[in-house]
């Protein structure tokens, strides 16, 4: 742990490191991640009694209901084991806590609750914690233009990229689309916060206005450094605790630094020593790469291929 904060893992392997970094969050976040799990699976009512039951049910409408196997083969070779690991360090620092409960987040004493455990599809199968858009957008445009006969008026609204023409779908009668289409899937995904009355602890507001997200690239040709410059601005909401975790991750295999998700193993926005990377919402993540360098292994995690 450096002077910030920020742990720097090293270890002999990558499952060693996820293992460290799964205990690393826990250590750090674990009411934080407690509140995250709970929520996108549907157990808030296990713990804060039957006013969330609603909450839940709407969550668990959202969860993936498929093969698991099938689905851990759709992502990168060794992503279930990465999942595996850190799940499997959260979970150690639960059992440490047992011996150590003084060591408890103090947000469980005053809610009279206990971490659960986590299961590596802990991580995957939920899906209303996802940056999500576009079905809001789809049916006021269904009740509103579409409704209306005037289609041909939307790209005012908003330009197609590529360019096309919006139609509708054969069949749909837009003006049949109630007002409260969507009304479980906005429980599903609203934001929760703590009220500070134990009787009924959280509370669900309205999902976050979209407030845009975007990344962008400066050619190593337009900069004084000959480097070239990654900017990322992914527009989430400020909270605290963070949406963030910053960490260091180092092993023979990877060595990586920067932020991502507390809930999630891994960087989503970050660098090694050659490339970085960065996220935007809706649209795909852009990388940019440096001239070759050594791994980053200084201890502030900068690699040395990007110092001048």
């Amino acid at each position: 742990m450096d002077e910030w904060g920020v742990p720097h893992i090293f270890a002999q392997n990558s499952a060693d490191m996820f293992f460290a970094q799964g205990w690393s969050v826990a250590r750090d976040r674990l009411f934080q991640i407690d509140l995250w799990r709970r929520r996108g699976l549907g157990e808030l009512s296990e713990v804060f009694g039957k006013q969330y039951v609603a909450q839940d049910r709407a969550a668990r409408q959202f969860l993936y209901q498929g093969d698991m196997e099938k689905e851990w083969a759709a992502y990168a070779p060794g992503a279930k084991e990465m999942a595996t690991r850190f799940t499997s360090g959260i979970n150690a620092y639960i059992d440490w806590l047992k011996k150590n409960p003084s060591a408890l987040p103090p947000e469980f004493a005053r809610l009279d609750y206990r971490p659960a455990k986590w299961a590596p599809e802990d991580v995957v199968r939920n899906r209303t914690h996802g940056l999500t858009r576009n079905v809001t957008s789809e049916l006021a445009l269904a009740r509103g233009l579409a409704c209306k006969g005037r289609l041909d008026l939307n790209p005012l609204r908003h330009r197609n990229q590529p360019e096309h023409a919006t139609r509708l779908p054969e069949g749909l009668d837009p003006c049949s689309i109630p007002a409260n289409a969507l009304q479980e899937y906005e429980r599903a995904v609203a934001p929760v916060s703590l009220t500070g009355n134990a009787a009924a602890p959280l509370d669900f507001g309205i999902p976050a206005t979209d407030v845009g997200s975007n990344n962008w690239a400066v050619s190593p040709e337009r900069t004084s450094t000959g480097r070239p410059i990654l900017a990322n601005d992914p527009h989430r909401v400020h909270e605290n605790p963070s949406l963030r975790y910053i960490t260091h991750l180092s092993s023979p295999e990877l060595d990586v630094i920067g932020a991502g998700e507390p809930a999630l193993p891994g960087v989503s926005i970050g660098h090694n020593g050659t490339r970085r990377w960065s996220s935007s919402a809706g649209t795909t993540p852009r990388r940019t790469s440096g001239p070759p360098g050594p791994r980053c292994t200084a201890a502030t995690g900068s690699p040395a291929s990007t110092r001048r």
